[in-house]
C-alpha cells in the first residue's frame, strides 16, 4: 500500500488569503514584476519615477555578488546617477541600545512632516557563523514603515569592516534617483570602525547615553572626532539630569579637538526619541551645517574626496575578489593553508607565492 506523503513542518496550505493590509493588486503586480527578466533601462525609468518596488529590485542587484549581475547593476547605476546627489545624507550611529530605530523612525515622521522624502537605509549586523541577519528595522520602525514617503531597506552587513553594507554607497546613488532627499544610514554601531559610514555621508551624528561611562570617552580620539554631532538620548524623566551632566561633559571633551576642515564645531543636543522631544533641533542644526558648508564650499569639496576614497576602495575591493575567483587560487590556497599547519611554511611566503601566481594566470 503507497503511503501517503506527509507535508513538511514549512508546508504552506495552497490557496491561503493574503492579508487584509496588503493589496492583492500590488501583490500581483510585484510577482509579475520579478518574474521579468531585468532590463536595466526599464528599471531606471521605473526609478526616477519613484517606482519603490523597483528600486528595491535594483538595491538587491546591487547587493548581489553575483558576476552575471554586474553589467546590469553597471547599467542600472550609470542610468541614474544624472538623477542622483541632489539630498542630504546623514549617518547614524551609536552602541547597540542607544536607541537607533527609536530615533530614525521619530526623525523620519518629523522630517516627512515637513515635506521631506526620507529613505533609510538600515544596516543590520550578520552572524560570523551563519551569515544570517534579523533584520528587524522594519519591525522597529512599524509607523515609518507605512509612510508614503519613507522608504527603508535592512541590509544585512555581512563582511563589511564597521558594519556598513559593501553597498551601500551604490544604493544610496539609486535612493536618490527615486526622488529621496535625505538618506539616513543607520549602522550596526559595534565599534569595529564607523569610518566607512563617515565616508559617504555629508553629516555624522553620534548617539550616546548618559550615566554609561561613555563621557570619559570623549577625551579619546576615533569616533568622537568624526561626529558632527553627540545627541544624548533617552534623556527625559529620571535620566534627565544625567543628561544634562553628560551634555557638560561631552561639550568639554570636544573643546580638545582642533578646528574641523570644514569651519563647523561640533554641537552636543538632548533628545527623547520616545516622547519626540529635540528632534525640531537636531534637524535645525543639521540646515544650519548643510547651508555653512555649501556656502564655504566644503561640501562638494567633501563629496569630491569622498568619490576618490570611493574609487580606490571599489579597485582594492574588485581586486580581491578576481583574486579569490580564480579555480587556480582556489586549488593553490587550500595547499599553502594545509603548508601553514604543517609548519612547512610561513603566511608572509605563502602569501607571495599566491601573489606570484596571480600575475601568471
Amino acid at each position: 500500500m503507497t503511503q501517503k506523503k506527509k507535508d513538511s513542518a514549512l508546508h504552506e496550505t495552497p490557496g491561503v488569503s493574503l492579508p487584509k493590509s496588503v493589496s492583492a493588486k500590488s501583490a500581483e503586480r510585484i510577482k509579475n514584476l520579478r518574474k521579468k527578466k531585468v532590463n536595466p533601462q526599464e528599471l531606471v525609468e521605473q526609478i526616477i519615477k519613484g517606482n519603490k518596488t523597483a528600486l528595491s529590485r535594483a538595491i538587491t542587484l546591487v547587493e548581489s555578488l553575483q558576476i552575471k549581475h554586474q553589467d546590469d547593476v553597471n547599467a542600472i547605476i550609470e542610468g541614474c546617477l544624472p538623477y542622483a546627489n541632489k539630498s542630504i545624507r546623514i549617518g547614524i550611529t551609536g552602541v547597540p541600545g542607544v536607541g537607533k530605530s527609536t530615533f530614525i523612525e521619530a526623525f523620519g515622521n518629523y522630517l516627512i512632516s515637513l515635506g521631506k522624502k526620507v529613505a533609510v537605509l538600515a544596516v543590520d549586523p550578520s552572524s560570523s557563523v551563519s551569515h544570517g541577519s534579523i533584520l528587524g528595522d522594519k519591525t522597529r520602525m512599524e509607523e515609518l514603515v507605512k509612510q508614503e514617503n519613507a522608504f527603508i531597506r535592512p541590509t544585512p552587513s555581512g563582511d563589511s569592516l564597521g558594519g556598513v553594507a559593501q553597498k551601500t554607497r551604490e544604493s544610496i546613488i539609486l535612493c536618490e534617483a527615486a526622488g529621496f532627499d535625505t538618506i539616513l544610514i543607520e549602522t550596526v554601531g559595534v565599534g569595529q570602525s564607523e569610518t566607512m559610514v563617515h565616508s559617504m555621508t555629508d553629516f555624522f551624528l553620534l548617539l550616546k547615553l548618559a550615566g554609561a561611562g561613555d563621557e570619559l570617552q570623549g577625551i579619546k580620539r576615533g569616533i568622537m572626532e568624526m561626529a558632527d554631532a553627540i545627541v544624548i538620548n533617552k534623556s527625559d524623566g529620571e535620566n534627565k539630569k544625567p543628561a544634562e551632566q553628560a551634555k557638560s561633559e561631552f561639550r568639554k571633551a570636544l573643546h580638545l579637538y582642533p578646528e574641523t576642515e570644514s569651519g563647523w564645531k561640533p554641537k552636543v543636543k538632548l533628545a527623547s526619541a520616545l516622547h519626540q522631544q529635540g528632534i525640531e533641533e537636531i534637524w535645525e542644526m543639521i540646515v544650519t551645517y548643510e547651508k555653512m558648508v555649501k556656502e564655504n564650499q566644503f561640501f562638494q569639496h567633501k563629496r569630491q574626496e569622498q568619490n576618490k576614497f570611493w574609487l580606490l576602495q571599489t579597485i582594492n575591493d574588485r581586486l580581491k575578489a578576481n583574486f579569490y575567483q580564480q579555480e587556480e587560487i582556489k586549488i593553490q590556497l587550500k595547499q599553502q593553508l594545509k603548508a601553514i599547519e604543517n609548519n612547512e611554511t610561513t603566511p608572509f611566503v605563502a602569501a607571495n607565492f599566491l601573489l606570484n601566481l596571480a600575475k601568471d594566470l
